[in-house]
């Protein structure tokens, strides 16, 4: 079989899958063909793909270096049999999760040939068999449903030459109703799919003949470039850069956008400002960000006007007090930041690791409670406020718990009417927190409590827009206490020692132990990228653990800087699943019980955050739901939830920032150079608490050590901080 120009369409029966993705419906099976008998692998978009079902393909040869030919399916449609035995045959396959083998009998029983067509047309006519009841009817239906009409709309999309990887999200956020939408309100899809969403409408705009000028179109246009503008940290955007983008990209006439920006800032759902007269051109905001912004500025002029608060507490007492409670010797200058902060009503502490953050945070809550004010520790993730309260032994909350969140009202129960009740709060690894959080938080926190951020602004920027730390400091109306000294007790860690070398552009030192034995930081230099995956999948489940006793799923934890590509985050979670938690059930789910997951967004429902990480407990195909354990509770999705999961025995290293894990296995090859940059190199080294290896290329590392040019974040948080 040898790969052709034209289109090949072959019909078969697939007897098994091998690999399915339930975010986007990427799929491998294996293909019986009809006329031969023979088994090839097929790989394509194939949505809810079960064994025993008959395809028509359509698509052409490949050879993979590795696998060998294989078939990619461009198109498909699926041959529904019309025999008695050829429907038993297919629904005890499995094609319909909920049907069993005795189930199937008895409807075919009953039904005889027509039992499709009934549960397509007809379904409560299933009540008519034995042992159905209304409820188990419904359930079979929706499968059903679900079953086709994901093949329906993955047609449409390829009618339109979309990408058929788009088919998963759209089936999550309007279910049965993603055809009948696309085609009648494609600019719907702008709001609910982020990102995509407007490549997708316009695409299905333009092969209805809409024309280039249409206001749903120019208004979705300005949407999705403030969008994805949030989606890469900026605040605002340039109206003249949103003018020359649309005209550049989308054919739209500036004049024409001009004209809708008008009417959308008339109507308030945009606001155009000018913070910086210098600038050549007005400023665009989404209104929540605006008033973020805004407000975020005017909340700090204010606690700035409080008067600072009466500490009576001399250096002495500062003194008696931390080595009675934490038998812990000060340096001076740490006396002199406690000594400061005690006299200020908002402050700064921001340094690298092993400059003894968590020594002043522990020790500025002793003394603090020795004087009767109430400490309120919080943090931004889950990971990050659980490595506070065991560092400080004090209990310690997410931002997202203390604020409250109401899943009724989709907001925040915190605020000003209803502050929290503390007089001290003591927020860690504040370079993570974006403006939307900031802002939420400095509404609900009194104005006459003392407010203290700590954090790493060396670190990656926040996910969320802005970078409020560094924003902070930046306005230089707040005072700051940057700490530099490395702590002998810390001092001797080779990992604090090399995250100082990169964070001051020095090459770290690569030293690579003799083969067969590792340093708490050690060098593995590999250039061939399958070579470096052999390589961590092997230190991962076999020389950190012999070397260092480690867990090889609780313990270690794999940073890479992307998701593509051989050493991304994607190929690194299947070879470290194939070892790790080698597949027991059914081939074709993606999970199983004992994968190590990543939870990808927040959802206050279920108090889960962007970032956790857990292990799957339990999987059941037959009620379609899984549970994860996430510490010490387990949180239970459905099957149409698992987009919120992925495996996270390799995560990347945005998704790591507040974390810490006591060995870090980091990748690093100049095929990363689009995101080799310092902060990137840092946050990861600084992961590690006890060991770090990094394997790849000594080019990689200086790459990333020499690019110090993170992108800039477009706000005038600064600007508006320093005017008050």
């Amino acid at each position: 079989m040898s790969a052709a120009d034209t289109d090949v369409t072959v019909t078969g029966t697939v007897e098994h899958i091998t690999y399915y993705n339930p975010q986007n419906h990427f799929t491998i099976a294996r293909l019986r063909l009809d006329d031969t008998h023979n088994r090839i692998s097929i790989l394509g978009y194939l949505p809810h793909c079960g064994r025993g079902e008959n395809l028509r393909v359509t698509g052409h040869w490949e050879k993979h270096p590795r696998y060998g030919p294989q078939f990619k399916v461009e198109r498909y449609e699926t041959l529904l049999p019309n025999s008695v035995e050829g429907i038993r045959r297919y629904l005890a396959s499995g094609v319909i999760p909920g049907i069993g083998v005795k189930t199937v009998e008895r409807l075919v029983d009953h039904f005889g040939a027509d039992l499709l067509r009934v549960i397509e047309n007809d379904p409560q006519r299933l009540t008519n068999v034995r042992r159905i009841g209304p409820d188990t009817a419904a359930r079979i239906a929706h499968a059903w449903r679900t079953h086709h009409t994901a093949r329906d709309l993955m047609a449409f999309l390829q009618a339109n030459d979309l990408n058929p990887s788009l088919c998963g999200p759209l089936l999550k956020v309007y279910g049965d109703e993603a055809l009948a939408i696309l085609a009648e309100t494609p600019f719907r899809v702008v709001d609910d799919l982020p990102g995509q969403g407007f490549l997708v409408a316009d695409a299905i705009a333009q092969r209805q003949g809409r024309p280039a000028d249409d206001p749903d179109r120019i208004r979705a246009c300005l949407q999705h470039l403030l969008t994805r503008a949030v989606a890469e940290g900026h605040v605002c955007l340039p109206e003249a850069h949103l003018l020359e983008e649309a005209q550049a990209r989308f054919n739209i006439d500036p004049a024409d956008m001009g004209a809708v920006i008008k009417n959308l800032a008339r109507s308030g759902d945009i606001i155009c400002d000018d913070p910086d007269p210098a600038a050549a051109s007005r400023h665009i905001y989404l209104p929540r960000l605006y008033a973020a912004e805004t407000g975020i500025a005017a909340r700090l002029a204010a606690r700035q006007m409080v008067a600072p608060p009466t500490m009576p507490c001399r250096t002495e007492d500062i003194t008696e007090t931390v080595t009675r409670r934490l038998a812990i010797k000060l340096s001076d200058d740490q006396l002199d930041v406690i000594q400061g902060v005690l006299n200020h009503r908002v402050a700064v502490i921001t340094g690298g690791p092993g400059t003894g953050k968590t020594t002043l945070i522990r020790s500025l809550c002793s003394v603090f409670q020795a004087i009767g004010r109430r400490v309120c520790l919080a943090a931004p993730t889950g990971r990050a406020a659980r490595r506070l309260s065991e560092v400080t032994r004090q209990p310690a909350a997410t931002l997202h718990k203390l604020l409250g969140y109401n899943p009724l009202e989709g907001g925040f129960e915190k605020n000003q009417d209803d502050p929290i009740d503390a007089d001290v709060f003591i927020v860690d690894e504040a370079s993570m927190i974006d403006i939307l959080l900031a802002d939420s938080f400095l509404r609900a926190v009194p104005l006459s409590a003392v407010l203290l951020w700590v954090g790493d602004i060396f670190q990656l920027a926040p996910v969320g827009p802005g970078n409020f730390l560094k924003d902070v400091i930046a306005a230089g109306n707040t005072t700051v206490y940057h700490l530099s000294q490395i702590f002998r007790q810390q001092g001797e860690s080779p990992i604090v020692l090399n995250a100082h070398r990169v964070r001051q552009g020095r090459m770290p030192a690569l030293g690579q132990s003799p083969i067969g034995s590792l340093s708490a930081f050690d060098f593995i230099e590999e250039q061939d990228p399958a070579v470096v995956v052999k390589t961590v999948v092997d230190l991962c489940a076999h020389r950190l653990p012999r070397a260092f006793g480690f867990d090889p799923i609780r313990d270690i934890q794999v940073l890479t800087p992307m998701h593509k590509g051989e050493v991304g985050t994607i190929n690194l979670n299947q070879a470290l699943q194939r070892q790790l938690n080698p597949r027991t059930g059914s081939p074709g789910f993606p999970l199983q019980p004992g994968d190590k997951v990543m939870h990808l967004r927040n959802n206050y429902v279920k108090g889960v955050f962007n970032g956790d990480i857990g292990r799957v407990a339990a999987v059941d195909n037959q009620r379609e739901c899984l549970s994860v354990s996430y510490e010490n509770r387990r949180v239970d999705y459905e099957f149409n939830e698992r987009d919120e999961l992925t495996l996270a025995y390799a995560i990347s290293v945005h998704k790591s920032q507040g974390s810490e894990y006591p060995a870090v296995v980091i990748p690093l090859l100049t095929q990363h150079y689009a995101l080799l940059q310092r902060n990137l190199l840092y946050t990861a080294i600084t992961r590690g608490r006890e060991v770090v290896v990094i394997v790849g290329s000594k080019r990689a590392v200086a790459v990333a050590v020499e690019n110090n040019r993170p992108r800039q974040r477009l706000s005038f948080l600064p600007q508006r901080l320093i005017g008050g």
